[in-house]
């Protein structure tokens, strides 16, 4: 019924004759980007006949070819199978799907499915049949259960006989082009006697068995079960005089020791989820009750589970909380830690952890800034999910990801000439956490072997001058190593904050609680960040001993101080050209951000 958002999907311009090829292409939403899919026109038979969508034409074969596609794009006919009309409608117009049961409907229902018309939306309604065999089969009102209808108009009118009497309406669609409602307010009721030339005019009411009819609001919804509306991004309406919603997407994993926490039920991991900062600042123009508020959907999707589902892979249970951020805290880029998630209540969350696609939920809050918190229900599940946030007027949202070192860059050390014996970089690291003299390891209660300023301070301007000779040329990196000063605070702060996490005396720390130590010790990462040291340092019960513990920490130092000294405008940006350590030689001069050098970093160490 939508001409611009149909050829978004089906590009026009192909046929069977003209420029035919045997092939034909689609274009789907796909988690965030319109992927373009292109097939053969060889479509599944048996006897003859199409084995899935067919039309009643037999000359029609778009919407098999169409099927065809999407079937590629998830890897087969089989992942199909299942699911909800909400997925296909996002996934043809890259909205965001609101659910209602009518009987858990807001008492602002009607003028929430107003507006939604007003911005474009794509509104679903359906009767449940609780028996699978009766689906598509008429009542005696004409409606048919099991089946999608399309809400095409919501309508306000006055009746003329009754003084200041107002009926509130709602028109819609049979896709089946027939069969329809027989009660109140259908084509040929008395009920239209009541109402005006004008306002018949104006609801353009038609008598004909074209499966579009009307039925009063009330009626609706007590025959009606759920509601489905599909909100549009700006991008899929072309007009002007559409009231459009504002979007913001984020992208983001959650990974099992670092960043999946899992729900509220478990405190000492639900503070390492993602997190998203939301900035709502303007209020909405009509507010409920003269409340000053900010109305705004936030909905939460889960990737690829349908295509891994050959694999084992099942949908999770997911969900989300949205805390309010205190004043003296606006504009603070740094996750919220554990302290504050034990100590605050949630100011919205979503209905449940359910184990759908997309949690979705409409919310209206006070003008502020706010944290959004995605999760899955349990703890330690992988996988990727993208979070949008659709508001009626502007919001700004982005993952809460700082990095910095709230520690100074240390003072110049004494120069000194340096032995040519440096060890490769894994040796040094070992000797770190061990005795200097003899290369035997340190015990995390730093029994007998210790190790000194001095020395170590030593071994960290080796590692600082062997980087300089492989990565940099004299002139480029301008550092002259550590001082004793930072050495002798780096060794109590090791010492001290590993021995805090270490609850258990077990000489080693959770891969969660290693990300507190990092805080810790001043170093304020984002979590792609964090998932690479605990790829990197944690074994596979997702613990970090002490060795690990220290070779983390001065990796850090060495790559703030490698990157400072790189950085020209404090932006969090340096540039680099072919001579120096780059990922993609081939281009010339590039700009690098602290998270990708950090990548580049611990790569070209394991080298």
């Amino acid at each position: 019924m939508n001409d611009k958002l149909l050829c978004r999907v089906v590009p026009q311009e192909q046929s069977f004759s003209e420029g035919y090829t045997g092939i034909f292409h689609f274009q789907f939403w796909h988690y965030g980007d319109w992927v373009d899919v292109v097939i053969d026109d060889r479509i599944p038979t048996s006897n003859n006949q199409l084995v899935f969508t067919k039309s009643a034409e037999r000359n029609e074969f778009w919407s098999a070819l169409l099927e065809k596609a999407y079937a590629k794009l998830h890897g087969s006919y089989e992942a199909l199978k299942g699911g909800n009309t909400a997925e296909a409608m996002e996934d043809f117009t890259g909205g965001v799907t609101e659910f209602y049961e009518m009987k858990e409907a807001p008492k602002e229902l009607y003028k929430i499915m107003k507006k939604a018309l007003e911005r474009g939306s794509l509104m679903g309604c359906s009767i449940d049949s609780l028996v699978p065999a009766r689906f598509e089969t008429r009542t005696t009102t004409g409606l048919v259960k099991g089946h999608a209808y399309s809400v095409t108009a919501v309508e306000e009118c006055k009746q003329s006989q009754q003084k200041e009497s107002k009926v509130c309406l709602v028109r819609l669609r049979n896709p089946w082009g027939q069969v329809e409602w027989n009660g109140p307010w259908s084509d040929n009721s008395k009920e239209w006697e009541t109402l005006s030339k004008g306002e018949k005019e104006k609801l353009q009411q038609q008598n004909a068995e074209d499966g579009e009819f009307w039925m009063s609001f009330e009626d609706f919804k007590k025959n009606y079960t759920k509601i489905e509306i599909c909100n549009l991004t700006p991008d899929a309406l072309e007009d002007d005089k559409l009231h459009k919603w504002t979007v913001s997407v984020n992208e983001g994993r959650w990974v099992r020791g670092c960043s999946a926490g899992g729900c509220r039920n478990y405190p000492d991991t639900f503070w390492t989820n993602p997190q998203y900062r939301l900035r709502l600042s303007e209020e909405d123009d009509d507010p409920e009750d003269n409340e000053v508020s900010c109305t705004f959907v936030v909905a939460l999707m889960q990737k690829n589970r349908r295509r891994e589902r050959k694999m084992g892979a099942n949908l999770f249970t997911i969900g989300f909380s949205i805390y309010e951020v205190p004043k003296e805290m606006h504009g603070n880029k740094q996750p919220m830690q554990k302290e504050f998630f034990t100590s605050s209540t949630s100011k919205a969350r979503s209905r449940a952890y359910i184990n759908l696609r997309e949690v979705t939920q409409r919310f209206r809050l006070s003008p502020g800034e706010y944290v959004i918190v995605p999760s899955t229900y349990e703890p330690h599940q992988e996988g990727e999910f993208i979070l949008r946030v659709f508001s009626e007027k502007r919001n700004t949202s982005e993952e809460m990801n700082r990095i910095e070192a709230d520690h100074p860059v240390p003072a110049p050390a004494s120069t000194g000439e340096e032995s040519e014996e440096d060890q490769q970089f894994l040796s040094i690291f070992q000797q770190i956490a061990g005795d200097v003299s003899t290369g035997e390891p340190l015990s995390a209660g730093g029994s007998q072997m210790e190790i000194t300023a001095n020395e170590l301070k030593d071994v960290l301007n080796k590692v600082v001058s062997k980087r300089k000779s492989l990565l940099f040329s004299d002139k480029d990196l301008h550092t002259e190593g550590f001082s004793r000063e930072s050495c002798r605070s780096m060794i109590a702060l090791m010492d001290g904050i590993f021995k805090h996490y270490d609850f258990d005396h077990t000489d080693t720390i959770s891969s969660y609680e290693m990300r507190n130590a990092i805080n810790d010790a001043g170093f304020h990462l984002n979590n792609l960040l964090y998932d690479i040291i605990t790829m990197r340092y944690a074994n596979e019960n997702m613990n970090v001993d002490f060795d690990s513990f220290v070779s983390c920490l001065v990796r850090l130092e060495g790559m703030f101080r490698a990157f400072q000294a790189f950085e020209q405008g404090g932006d969090g940006t340096i540039s680099l050209n072919v001579l120096e350590p780059t990922l993609d030689t081939s281009s010339g001069n590039f700009t690098h951000n602290y998270s990708s050098s950090f990548q580049f970093y611990m790569g070209w160490q394991e080298v």
